[in-house]
């Protein structure tokens, strides 16, 4: 987590190098440095928001409706999902695919589909962990060759044209598939029960825990197109805002010093938040806190495709999909290779590296590259005794550092230079040709006693 927030404050600084460009025009030089790259930096999401905009798109089909579908976790798994990261976010994924493709086959018989991006936060910064889905309204018929698209049952309120699944079906197989992996999480011993949560241990107050839970209505919504009228790449645009980017955007900051942040947040109680914006202020601390909840472990996967999207369905299904649309007389026929959707493909680069950047002076975008400086790698530069490290990630690196030679060597900090400062010594000796002297053909690291003289050449 402390790697996160030093990686972010050094994000396009000079620390990390960069390039130099020379104006065309005025002659003026401007220096762009190196970015960190970190997929929970505010700063480098806009070409993350590109590639993932893009990726979507080729899973989308002409003629076909996509829905937006919306799974939550109840606030007491949100909260224990913060010491059980990577089991809470396989139980909420596998959840909520489970419960698309029961609810879909049984109820519409076509094959499912789904594109999932986990989120973890609410508009306060709160543990609020939910899938957004891509869902598509309709797909591959299971009992005969032919396209299915979802169709509402008899006598269904919907009054706007579109229909999934029936929610309340789909809310409810999503809450027992959830119960279901939490258990096996708790009798195979996988799941952190401490601080608020540590009665769980015991078994009974588990159970009673579980059944609070299946009790309880959980929450899940379909969301349509925005409008009637939406095309399917209006409808990938409109997902990316929910399926991409951080906690919480800088435009919604719009006050912060060393004591104090405020930013907007909607409020209410109803599902997603009232449209309604108000101000909320929190200390500084506290809303770093907020914000490192949401940090999420490298290993931790946050898109996931499902269904006839997985990594090894997607080809055939597409496939078939398009074979089936086009022998239907009522839907277009998808877009081809030849001619691409307006979203553009994965090949397509969205810029000239000249036309990126402009002349601080003039802002001219006539740039010439003079001088280019690798990116150094963060094992050089997130360590104490670089000079590029933040502050106060170095003392905190020195302390972990110290409690490391201490608990595995049993050594102090200052015997463990002198020790380094005579193994190169003697490395230095044995290269040149030198003879050891006694007390150096016996030494060994770790074993001479601590000297009484300064150490601060070291």
């Amino acid at each position: 987590m402390q790697s996160v927030l030093a990686k972010l404050s050094l994000c396009r600084t000079r620390a990390l190098g960069g390039k130099t460009y020379q104006c065309d025009d005025c002659g003026a030089t401007t220096e762009v440095f190196h970015s960190c790259g970190d997929r929970h930096c505010p700063q480098c999401s806009g070409c993350k928001r590109y590639d993932f905009a893009a990726r979507a798109e080729q899973l989308i089909l002409e003629g076909v409706t996509y829905y937006q579908v919306v799974f939550t976790l109840p606030g007491e798994l949100s909260e224990l999902s913060l010491a059980n990261r990577e089991s809470m976010a396989e139980l909420l994924f596998d959840s909520a695919s489970k419960s698309l493709n029961k609810t879909i086959r049984v109820q519409q018989d076509y094959a499912p589909a789904s594109l999932m991006v986990l989120h973890t936060w609410n508009q306060q910064l709160q543990p609020h962990w939910h899938v957004h889905a891509l869902v598509p309204g309709g797909g591959p018929c299971l009992s005969s060759d032919q396209w299915k698209s979802a169709q509402s049952p008899p006598g269904a309120e919907n009054d706007d044209g579109h229909y999934l699944v029936d929610a309340i079906s789909l809310r409810e197989a999503f809450r027992k598939f959830a119960v279901a992996h939490l258990k096996r999480l708790y009798k195979k011993g996988e799941l952190k029960l401490g601080g608020k949560f540590s009665h769980l241990q015991d078994e009974r107050a588990w159970e009673r825990f579980c059944d609070e839970l299946t009790a309880m209505d959980w929450v899940s919504f379909i969301q349509p197109p925005p409008t009637a009228t939406s095309t399917a790449d209006q409808v990938v645009r409109y997902l990316t805002r929910y399926l991409t980017g951080g906690p919480i955007s800088d435009s919604r900051i719009v006050a912060a010093d060393a004591n104090h942040v405020t930013f907007m947040a909607r409020e209410g109680n109803r599902v997603g938040g009232e449209r309604r914006q108000v101000p909320v202020t929190l200390p500084t601390l506290e809303f770093v806190r907020r914000w490192c909840d949401h940090i999420q472990p490298d290993q931790l996967t946050k898109t996931r495709y499902f269904g006839g999207w997985s990594n090894q369905k997607r080809a055939k299904y597409l496939e078939e999909c398009r074979r089936l649309l086009e022998a239907s007389i009522e839907i277009v026929a998808a877009p081809t290779e030849e001619s691409p959707s307006p979203m553009g493909s994965l090949s397509e680069e969205p810029s000239t590296e000249g036309s990126c950047h402009e002349c601080q002076e003039c802002h001219s975008r006539s740039l010439r590259l003079i001088a280019m400086q690798a990116k150094p790698s963060w094992s050089s530069v997130l360590t104490h005794r670089d000079s590029r490290c933040p502050e106060w990630y170095a003392e905190s690196e020195f302390t972990v550092f110290c409690e490391r030679l201490e608990r595995e060597y049993g050594i102090g900090y200052a015997d463990w230079c002198l020790e380094m400062g005579l193994e190169s010594t003697m490395s230095d000796r044995q290269t040149s040709g030198l003879p050891l002297s006694e007390a150096q053909q016996l030494y060994l690291p770790g074993l001479f006693p601590a000297r009484d003289f300064a150490i601060e050449s070291f």
